[in-house]
């Protein structure tokens, strides 16, 4: 039954055109001049999907979801299937290719161009690229091998060549075409093709006959031809199973052969007569597509229909029931899941699956083609398979044994198929900041010094060196003699290493510019049988890793230092300072997932490992892309799906996201190429590159500053906002910290204004919180504060009249200033020891060593005789820490003396504090309701406390000035007792608990001018306090008696409140007046009590006492309300 031939269609405009099917067959896909690709569903498609992939489209192919277009910007781009979206470009030419096409898998494309060069691309990794060279004219079309060991191309300088793909070596190459200087010259695009499966044939158009060339041998076989071809043949395609072939020619004819019989089986003429250009055969039925060079479309059904049908009948059950099992449970899995991005090539089933030695006829199935559709759909490919192994091909009889078992039945007992997740092929090593080693212009590093850039064409092979800053060295041009793949730049040389040969050892080359003598370069050898793979350069070191697993550290001069072994393959390294850092291999990643560590290695004078090879996190299915440190020290690495990753130092070396330059292209194949970091200001410097990973050298690519953002919730929210940028702030900072631990230099200034940045966003996180009514969070808040901070904190919830989270936030501010003091205590304790130990290591200690034993006498007594007259006032003390726990706002921590005043004078190394004995706060003895109480209360056991906080100053932010009278009273004296009253009640609160209140203005011998009136509610409460305790005894938090003493008090008439009021008044016009008089007689009834604590404690407390200016009463009155 002859082909049968439907009306061409319009499909592209007048051009090239060309053609293809999807994998399943289910779609036809062409390209054409206009720039478009069109996904017809079949040839009656009235709105086929249209893809714009450039100005021009030459050629395309598609397999696995991935369609590839040789397009006029001299590219070959790759766009998802049929989704059509850009996914990134696989190579460039200097001119544009015209020939597209994929091998057997799927895993690599080739594409031939006007530039006189073939190239192979791995689809996965781009980088992975060989080149073959040897045309003289631009390259026509190209045909794989189905086995990938040759290639075969044909140009426009008349020869048709094999490649050796392996070793990239011409195989053989014979001169048929006419020769012509363009692709639009040429009478014919001579579109060759390999017989599938087997590839033992070539098939090769030339003038009016097709020529089969058998595979190895290279010798013609035998030719095809036709009486009715009366023009040029311009393309060729084979039949999926290989028995057929069909070819079109300029005139329109297209003609289809049995290859065993040499019967021309079609023959079918355009109904237009144009050139043939595209020709496609359908992967499982009897259809052929074709394109002409006006742009049009056509299809041909029941091509060798009647041999098709004869022999479908000889498909066994058996058959059947063998794929049936083969893939039980896997016809929903999607074809490409195993590997997606990666170029791993795992057969499905064994190659012996027919017990037959010569496979060559049998198709393996790749894991990427498991549907049980794309086989059992393919009828034809039964047939033939059938066909050829019943013996239908006398040609491979010949070459096969006596002996064969041609005629046996399928073998049943199949290995297992295996269905798990497959292993990811393994990154190779890389420089960070270059471009692929197979690029004739590239980039070998940039970074934050300056650019290294090798050119290595035909005219020249050299490597320019450019410096940001001209001051550190000028722009140098060396020669490339010894073909240098990798490079590094730092201030102080150049690192340059070099591949081994059969002749030469790998090489590493250090061009030492910074050096103070004449010889500013040299060069070490690597042992047989091991290249360097990555290097890097550090203050004073240069480091190589190899392929033996080796790190090998060199001085800057060039002195072989240590050498240690890696635990696994190198991936990539960088170095800052004193800081070396491995990325490398752990293991095999699987399902597109690398599995890499990472090792940190400081080499400073105390060299140690901060980073033990923990694993390196990425996003699912990437890899690195960019490895190194920002400007200030901290390690950072980019991976291939844009995310940003900076280590955090202050949270246990954890690797947190701070950017994802994804969010920042505008399309789906721009990126961003990173060339450096800095944290203050905070900048990701990267290059743009539009429809690619990397940038050209020329023109020169201009840097982009992306700003930071950390992939906080809720970002839209104000509270998103805040807390994204208080933790970004904190992140940026956290290096300030690792210079000042580890001795280098930094500005105090930007630390200050980063703490005040925190601080604030604190604050209006806080207000926030309290305006929506989230009191404990809050809390939280404020648990991240600074003393002054909280303190502030405190003054912001009793304006807001929030009284429970003012008590709460005052309790932590206490809790707060403990911990600063016993910090400051501990800091001070280890000076102390290290003062000691410096003494004793003194050579010249027994000089002086008895006059200092004999001062530390002296003053070990003189200050036990201050701690007896410093006890003999204790209100006095207590007075002054209040007032300077309230002002106390550490914007750095001060580091003043925790233990010792700086009254005393010179300090002594060999006292013993009385902090290291006793704990510096007891903060959970009493239950507090403010902060004044509690430090009241905790005053005589915390002593070294006092100290520090007399001396701390209140920097930057003061406390707000108290504002006049409003109808309420000042809720800080509701929150309290009078501070003698505590005092009265811890001491002899059970010797006579009646008197405590009357006598409690006796033991409070403040300034008068200093203290602050008490109010007529202060006076009531202090009157009527036992009452209330009396009817409510369940009472035990003061700020219940409180809230009882208020409502009371409010009932009272007016004439009653305003007596209270009058008589607060006149008693405190007395007050100050008789505690001076009293003070004596209290001094001397507490003088034996303060006798036996000093010697008990062996306070080292300060000669004098500085008079204070503000009362902790009047500072604290900033934060109530007021009431007449």
């Amino acid at each position: 039954m002859p082909a049968t031939q439907k009306p061409v269609r319009y499909g592209h405009t007048e051009g090239h055109t060309d053609v293809c099917f999807d994998d399943s067959g289910s779609c036809i896909v062409t390209c054409g001049s206009d720039g478009d690709v069109r996904i017809w569903e079949d040839l009656d498609d009235d709105d086929p999907k249209s893809i714009n992939v450039g100005e021009k489209a030459y050629s395309c192919a598609l397999k696995n979801g991935k369609l590839v277009t040789a397009v006029s910007n001299n590219t070959v781009q790759v766009h998802t299937f049929p989704e059509g979206v850009p996914d990134g470009i696989l190579t460039r030419f200097t001119t544009n290719a015209n020939h597209v096409i994929f091998n057997g898998d799927g895993t690599k494309i080739a594409a031939g161009s006007s530039d006189f060069l073939v190239k192979i691309v791995d689809v996965v990794d781009c980088s992975q690229q060989k080149t073959f060279r040897g045309h003289d004219a631009p390259v026509l079309s190209l045909s794989f091998d189905p086995k990938d060991i040759f290639l075969a191309s044909a140009s426009c300088d008349g020869s048709v060549r094999v490649w050796h793909i392996p070793d990239q070596t011409c195989a053989i190459s014979w001169p048929l075409l006419q020769k012509c200087n363009d692709v639009v010259n040429a009478k014919s695009i001579c579109r060759l093709a390999w017989q599938p499966k087997s590839g033992k044939l070539l098939a090769i158009p030339v003038e009016k006959s097709v020529k089969l060339y058998r595979r190895e041998t290279w010798s013609n076989q035998f030719d095809l031809s036709d009486s009715f071809i009366s023009q040029i043949l311009n393309v060729v395609t084979w039949s999926p199973c290989g028995q057929y072939l069909a070819a079109g020619s300029i005139n329109g004819l297209i003609i289809v052969w049995n290859v065993e019989t040499k019967v021309c089986m079609e023959r079918v003429k355009h109904e237009k007569g144009y050139t043939i250009c595209g020709l496609a055969w359908h992967p499982t039925c009897d259809q052929i597509s074709y394109t002409d060079a006006e742009g049009n479309l056509g299809l041909l059904e029941n091509v060798c229909d009647s041999s098709g049908k004869t022999s479908r009948s000889k498909v066994s059950s058996r058959v059947e029931k063998d794929y049936n099992d083969l893939f039980d449970g896997d016809d929903i899995s999607n074809p490409g899941d195993f590997l997606h991005d990666s170029a791993v090539e795992i057969p499905s089933f064994s190659k012996g699956v027919l017990d037959d030695d010569n496979d060559d006829d049998l198709t393996l199935v790749s894991s990427r083609s498991r549907h049980r559709s794309h086989i059992l759909e393919d009828d034809e490919n039964s047939v033939d398979v059938t066909m050829l192994k019943t013996g239908l091909l006398k040609e491979e009889e010949e070459d096969d044994q006596a002996g064969s078992s041609h005629n046996l039945p399928l073998v049943t007992s199949q290995r297992p198929f295996y269905d798990g997740p497959m292993p990811t092929p393994r990154q190779k090593p890389f420089q960070s900041g270059s471009t692929p080693l197979h690029l004739t212009h590239r980039f070998m590093v940039w970074n934050s010094i300056g650019i290294i850039r090798c050119y290595n064409d035909e005219q020249d092979n050299a490597i320019d060196v450019e410096f940001h800053d001209t001051s550190i060295h000028h722009a140098t041009h060396l020669s490339n003699s010894l073909n240098y793949t990798v490079a590094d730049l730092s201030h102080e040389a150049i690192l340059l290493a070099s591949e081994s040969t059969d002749e030469l050892a790998s090489k590493l080359h250090c061009l030492h510019f910074s050096s103070w003598d004449s010889s500013k370069e040299w060069m070490v050898d690597m042992p047989q049988h091991e290249d360097i793979e990555a290097i890097c350069l550090g203050q004073g070191w240069a480091a190589a890793a190899t392929s033996a697993l080796l790190l090998r550290l060199f001085s800057i001069g060039g002195v072989q230092k240590e050498i240690f072994s890696l635990p696994g393959p190198v991936v990539s390294m960088a170095g800052h300072g004193e800081q070396l850092l491995i990325v490398f291999h752990r293991g095999t990643g699987f399902d597109g997932d690398q599995c890499l560590g990472i090792q940190l290695l400081e080499l400073g004078k105390m060299k140690k490992q901060i980073l033990l090879g923990d694993p390196l996190p990425l996003t699912r299915k990437s890899y690195l892309a960019w490895v190194g440190f920002s400007a200030e020290g901290t390690p950072c690495y980019v991976d291939s799906e844009g995310c940003v990753r900076m280590l955090n130092r202050a949270f246990g070396n954890t690797w947190t996201p701070v950017c994802n330059t994804r969010e920042h292209c505008k399309g789906k194949s721009d990126h961003y190429w990173v060339v450096g970091i800095h944290e203050h200001p905070q900048q990701l410097r990267c290059i743009p590159c539009k429809g690619s990973r990397f940038p050209p050298t020329l023109p020169r690519p201009a840097v982009a500053i992306l700003s930071f953002k950390l992939p906080y919730c809720q970002i839209a929210t104000e509270k998103g906002q805040m807390e994204e940028q208080f933790w970004r702030s904190v992140i940026f900072h956290n290096h300030l910290d690792y210079l000042a631990k580890n001795g280098y230099e930094y500005e105090e200034s930007i630390k200050n204004q980063a703490i005040r940045e925190q601080q604030e966003l604190l604050m209006k996180m806080l207000a926030l919180s309290c305006k929506l009514e989230r009191e404990f969070r809050c809390v939280e808040l404020a648990e991240l504060m600074t003393q002054h901070a909280v303190n502030l904190a405190v003054k912001y919830a009793s304006r807001s009249r929030k009284l429970i989270l003012a008590q709460k936030l005052s309790e932590l501010a206490v809790e707060k200033a403990s911990e600063l003091a016993a910090t400051q205590a501990e800091e001070e304790e280890v000076e102390e020891e290290d003062f000691r130990k410096k003494l004793s290591a003194g050579n010249a200690a027994t000089e002086w060593d008895q006059p200092r034993l004999r001062n530390q006498t002296e003053e070990d007594t003189e200050s036990r005789k201050e701690a007896d007259d410093t006890q003999k006032t204790p209100e006095l003390q207590e007075h002054g820490q209040n007032s300077g726990s309230t002002d106390t706002f550490d914007v750095p921590a001060i580091k003043s003396g925790a233990v010792t005043s700086s009254n005393q004078g010179r300090i002594n190394p060999f006292k013993v504090s009385a902090s290291s004995k006793e704990p510096a706060m007891s903060v959970n003895s009493t239950r507090s309701t403010n902060i004044l109480d509690t430090m009241n209360k905790s005053s005589k056991k915390s002593t070294a406390f006092n100290r520090a906080t007399n001396n701390e100053k209140s920097p930057v932010i003061r406390p707000l000035i108290p504002k006049p009278k409003s109808k309420q009273a000042s809720a800080a004296s509701f929150f309290q007792k009078r501070p003698c009253q505590v005092d009265k009640t811890e001491e002899v609160k059970e010797e006579n608990p009646k008197n405590a209140s009357s006598e409690a203005p006796v033991l409070c011998p403040q300034n008068v001018e200093n203290q602050r009136p008490k109010t007529g509610f202060q006076m009531w409460l202090e009157e009527n306090r036992s009452n209330i305790l009396s009817d409510n005894p369940d009472f035990s938090e003061e700020a219940d008696i409180i809230k009882e003493g208020m409502i009371r008090f409010r009932a009272l008439s007016t004439e009653e409140r305003k007596a209270w009021t009058n008589k607060a008044k006149g008693e405190t016009a007395i007050d100050g007046v008789e505690a001076k008089k009293r003070k004596y007689v209290v001094d001397e009834s507490h003088e034996t009590e303060s006798h036996k604590e000093a010697a008990k404690e062996n306070l080292n407390m300060p000669k004098k006492q500085k008079r204070l200016d503000v009362s902790t009463n009047q500072k604290l009155s900033a934060f109530a309300f007021k009431q007449e």
